[in-house]
C-alpha cells in the first residue's frame, strides 16, 4: 500500500511538472552559434595564456551539448536536468581538489571550474536568458586569460572575442525586443527595391558597418587604454605562487646551502655550479647566466652575454630587483664573507607565506608587491625589492644571508612564480643628509674594509674629487652623489678592456691606468672609493626594471639587464642604493616615480623620437609649465576639498556651480552646432529642419522613421492649433524634395514665426494657469 502511495506521489509530480507550460526557447539559430563561438574563444583564450589542454575536450563536448540543445530546445529534457545536476555536483567536487592544490594561484583552477559547467550548461540551453549565462562565461574566461597571460599571445584571441561579441549583442537585444531574425545573406539582389537587402545594408551585421564598428571600437579601445591612469594599488591583489616541478618538499641540508650558478666562470673555465672559485684570474664571461650571481665573484672576465628573457615581473612599482650583496674586496672581485651563516626560515604547512625579519628603520616605507616568473633557469637566489617582508614561495624553507639576500634550497626552474611583498624606505634627501657619521660593529667591522696597498692612494683621488666641488660637501648623501656623477662624466665604458695581470688591482688600474673599465667596473670602484673615505659601502647585483609591457602590465627583464650598483648605509635608516654606470640613471628607478600615466609617457617618449627638437622642447614647456601647473592646482584643490567639512561644503558648491556652466556651454555648443548645420542647407530644407527644431524645443520630437507627412498628421493629435501651419510647410518640403517644386520662401517663413509664436502663447498660458 505505501508503495503504491510513492508511485502515486511520483505520478503527480510527473503529472504536474509536463503541466506546465514550456518555457519560451530562443529559436535563432545564428544567435546560439554566435554564443557557441564567445564560448570557444573564451575556452582557447584561457588554454593560451595557461599554456593547457583543454580545448581539445572542451570544445567537442561543448559543441555537442548546444547541437543536442537546439535539437531538443522545445522539450523539458527532465533526465538531462538531473545527469547535469549530478555532473555539476562531481565538477564540484574536483573543484575544491585543484584549489587545495593550488593554494598559491586559484585563477585557473576557478577557469577550470567555469569550463566544466559550461560543458554541462550546453546541453541544456532553451531559453535566451540561458544563453546569456554562456556569454558572460565566455567573458570571464577571456578576463581570466588576460589575468594569467604574461604575453600578447592571447591578443587576437581578445580581438577574434570583440568581433563575435558585436553581432550576438546585435542578435540578442532583437531577440529581448521580439523582432524578427536579421537575414543572413548579404548579396546583392538582382531588384534594386528588395527589402531584404534594405535591412541587411543598414544593420550592423553588413559587413561594411560590422568593420566600421569594429574599428572604432578598437581604436577609441586603444586611445582610452593609452591615456588611463595607472593606480599602483589596483594593479597587484593576489598573490601568486607556482612551481611546475614538484618544489613543495624541498629543504636545506648539506649540499644545498650555497650558490648554484650553473654558468659561472671560474679562471676562464666554466665552472661546476658549486658557488666556489678563486676570483682571480682572466676569463671569459658565460654568454647565458651573469657572472655576478655567486657568493664569490671575478670581475677580470672578459666577453658579452647573449639576450635572453630570464623574467616576467609584475610589479605596483619599477625598482632594482636585488638579488645578493658583497661585503669583501678581493682586489679583482667581491666575495661574501660569511657565506655560511645563513637563517633559515620555514613556513606553515598550510601557507606558503614566509616572514622576513627587516632591520628597524626610522624613515617612512611603502609597501610594493611584486609577483616574479622565472622565464629561464636562474642560480638559488630570489630576486625582490630591497626590504622584502613577507615572500610566498613553493619550498618548504628559503634562507636569508647576513647582506639581506634570500636563497631557494633549489635553483629557479623555468615556469617558477612566487611574490614579494617589500617595506620600500623612502628616499628623503633632507632626512639622509642629516645622518651622523657614527657607525654600528656591526656596519664598520665589514663595509669599511679596503687593501692597504690602495687605501691612501683611493682615498687621495677620492678627496681630490669632492674638493672639485664649487660647494664644501660634508654629508655622506651630498659626498656619494658628487663621487658617483664625477665617475659617470668622467671615466668611459671601454668594451676591449685588457685583463689584468695577476697581481694588478682592479680600483688602481680604473682609476689611474686605463681611465675606465667594463659597466661593472664603475660601481666597485664608487664603493671602494667610499669605503676609503670611511663610509660604509657595499656591492650589490641584481636586475633593472626591463622593458615595460602596457598590454600585459609585466616587465620583460633580460639577462643581460644584470648589473652591479652601489649601497651606501645611512645610520638609522639603512641601505640606499647610487649608480655609477654611465647612461644609467644616478638614482635606480623607485616607487616614487610617478606611474600614474606611464604608457601615455611610453606613447610619447616613441612620438618625440621622430619629431625635431623644437617641437619636443615646446611641448615639454607645454606639459611641464601649462599643464603641469594646472595639474598642481587641481592637487591643491583636492587636498583643500577633502581635509576638512568646510572643504567638502566648498566642494559640493564648486561642483553645482561648474555642472551649472558645463550645461549652459552644451547648449551655447548644440544651438552653434545647430546653426552652422542650417546655414550649409538649401532655404527650403533649413526652413524645414527650424520648424522640426523648433517642435523638438517644445518636447514634439520627430522619430527617425516617420516621413515628413507622417509627422504632420500626427500634430492633429498633440497640436490642433497648429498642425495646419506644420502640415503646410511638410507639404512644402515633400513637394520640393521629392517633386522638385518651387515654394514661396518668404511666406512660408511668415508661417514658421506664426508658429512660433503661436507655440510660445501657448507655453505662457500654460504657466499662468498653473499658477492660477
Amino acid at each position: 500500500m505505501r508503495q503504491l502511495q510513492q508511485f502515486s506521489v511520483f505520478q503527480t509530480f510527473k503529472q504536474r511538472q509536463e503541466a506546465m507550460p514550456l518555457a519560451e526557447t530562443e529559436d535563432s539559430l545564428l544567435l546560439r552559434v554566435l554564443v557557441q563561438a564567445l564560448v570557444i574563444v573564451g575556452i582557447i583564450a584561457t588554454d593560451i595564456a595557461a599554456e593547457s589542454l583543454t580545448s581539445l575536450w572542451a570544445i567537442p563536448l561543448s559543441i555537442v551539448g548546444a547541437a543536442f540543445s537546439w535539437k531538443r530546445r522545445r522539450k523539458r529534457n527532465i533526465e538531462a536536468k538531473f545527469l547535469i545536476a549530478i555532473g555539476m555536483l562531481v565538477v564540484l567536487v574536483v573543484f575544491l581538489g585543484n584549489l587545495i592544490v593550488n593554494l598559491g594561484d586559484s585563477r585557473l583552477a576557478l577557469a577550470n571550474l567555469l569550463v566544466q559547467l559550461q560543458v554541462l550548461h550546453s546541453f541544456d540551453l532553451p531559453r535566451r536568458k540561458d544563453l546569456g549565462y554562456s556569454m558572460v562565461i565566455g567573458l570571464i574566461l577571456l578576463g581570466v586569460a588576460g589575468t594569467v597571460s604574461q604575453t600578447l599571445a592571447f591578443a587576437p584571441t581578445l580581438i577574434v572575442f570583440l568581433a563575435i561579441a558585436l553581432p550576438t549583442l546585435v542578435l540578442d537585444y532583437r531577440s529581448r525586443l521580439g523582432l524578427e531574425s536579421i537575414p543572413i545573406s548579404f548579396v546583392r539582389p538582382s531588384s534594386a527595391g528588395d527589402e531584404k537587402f534594405r535591412v541587411s545594408t543598414y544593420s550592423l551585421l553588413s559587413p561594411g558597418r560590422f568593420f566600421r564598428f569594429l574599428s572604432a571600437i578598437i581604436v577609441l579601445g586603444l586611445v582610452i587604454f593609452a591615456i588611463m591612469p595607472r593606480f599602483p594599488g589596483y594593479q597587484l591583489q593576489s598573490f601568486p605562487v607556482n612551481s611546475p616541478a614538484d618544489m613543495r618538499d624541498l629543504d636545506f641540508d648539506a649540499e644545498n646551502r650555497n650558490i648554484v650558478n650553473p654558468g659561472y666562470v671560474r679562471e676562464g673555465k666554466t665552472g661546476t655550479g658549486e658557488g666556489e672559485g678563486e676570483g682571480t684570474g682572466a676569463g671569459e664571461l658565460d654568454r647565458t647566466f651573469y657572472y655576478g650571481f655567486n657568493s664569490r665573484i671575478n670581475q677580470n672576465l672578459r666577453g658579452e652575454m647573449e639576450p635572453k628573457i630570464v623574467l616576467r615581473v609584475r610589479s605596483q612599482a619599477p625598482g632594482f630587483w636585488r638579488v645578493m650583496s658583497f661585503d669583501r674586496y678581493t682586489g679583482q672581485g667581491w666575495e661574501v664573507s660569511r657565506e655560511n651563516q645563513l637563517e633559515d626560515i620555514k613556513r606553515p604547512r598550510w601557507s606558503y607565506r614566509f616572514f622576513i625579519s627587516s632591520p628597524l628603520t626610522r624613515g617612512q616605507t611603502k609597501q610594493v608587491i611584486q609577483s616574479y616568473t622565472a622565464v629561464s633557469e636562474l642560480p638559488n637566489i630570489i630576486p625582490a625589492l630591497s626590504s622584502p617582508k613577507f615572500v610566498f614561495f613553493p619550498t618548504q624553507a628559503i634562507a636569508i644571508d647576513p647582506e639581506g639576500s634570500l636563497r631557494a634550497p633549489a635553483g629557479l626552474v623555468e615556469g617558477l612564480t612566487y611574490t614579494v611583498i617589500s617595506e620600500v624606505p623612502y628616499r628623503d634627501r633632507t632626512l639622509l643628509n642629516q645622518t651622523p657619521k657614527t657607525y654600528p660593529k656591526r656596519i664598520a667591522n665589514y663595509y669599511l674594509e679596503v687593501p692597504p696597498a690602495i687605501q691612501d692612494k683611493v682615498r687621495q683621488k677620492a678627496e681630490e674629487i669632492l674638493a672639485k666641488s664649487p660647494n664644501p660637501l660634508t654629508t655622506v648623501y651630498e659626498q656619494t652623489l658628487f663621487l658617483a656623477q664625477y665617475l659617470k662624466q668622467n671615466y668611459q665604458i671601454q668594451a676591449e678592456l685588457p685583463f689584468l695581470e695577476n697581481n694588478e688591482d682592479l680600483v688602481e688600474a680604473f682609476l689611474f691606468r686605463y681611465q675606465g673599465g667594463y659597466a661593472d667596473h664603475f660601481s666597485t670602484v664608487l664603493t671602494v672609493m667610499l669605503r676609503s673615505l670611511g663610509i660604509p659601502a657595499r656591492l650589490t647585483v641584481g636586475f633593472a626594471p626591463g622593458q615595460f609591457n602596457p598590454f600585459t602590465g609585466f616587465y620583460i627583464v633580460r639577462n643581460t639587464d644584470a648589473y652591479a650598483l652601489t649601497e651606501v648605509y645611512f645610520a638609522d635608516y639603512g641601505w640606499f642604493s647610487f649608480d655609477p654606470i654611465p647612461g644609467h640613471e644616478l638614482i635606480p628607478p623607485s616607487f616614487e616615480e610617478d606611474q600614474t600615466f606611464s604608457v601615455l609617457k611610453q606613447l610619447w617618449n616613441w612620438v618625440a623620437g621622430w619629431l625635431p627638437s623644437p617641437v619636443v622642447s615646446f611641448f615639454g614647456i607645454l606639459w611641464g609649465d601649462i599643464l603641469g601647473g594646472f595639474f598642481r592646482i587641481l592637487g591643491w584643490l583636492w587636498r583643500f576639498i577633502s581635509g576638512s567639512l568646510i572643504g567638502v561644503l566648498v566642494g559640493l558648491i564648486l561642483a553645482v556651480v561648474l555642472g551649472f556652466l558645463a550645461w549652459l556651454g552644451f547648449k551655447q555648443m548644440r544651438s552653434h552646432r545647430v546653426r552652422r548645420r542650417l546655414a550649409k542647407l538649401p532655404p527650403m530644407e533649413k526652413l524645414y529642419q527650424q520648424m522640426l527644431e523648433t517642435l523638438k524645443a517644445k518636447g514634439y520630437p520627430k522619430h527617425p522613421a516617420q516621413t515628413p507627412l507622417e509627422y504632420a498628421r500626427l500634430a492633429y493629435q498633440h497640436n490642433p492649433s497648429t498642425a495646419e501651419i506644420i502640415e503646410e510647410i511638410s507639404q512644402a518640403y515633400v513637394g520640393w524634395r521629392y517633386g522638385e517644386q518651387s515654394q514661396n520662401i518668404n511666406y512660408l517663413r511668415g508661417q514658421l514665426k506664426r508658429l512660433i509664436r503661436s507655440l510660445n502663447r501657448r507655453v505662457q498660458t500654460s504657466i499662468q494657469s498653473k499658477k492660477v
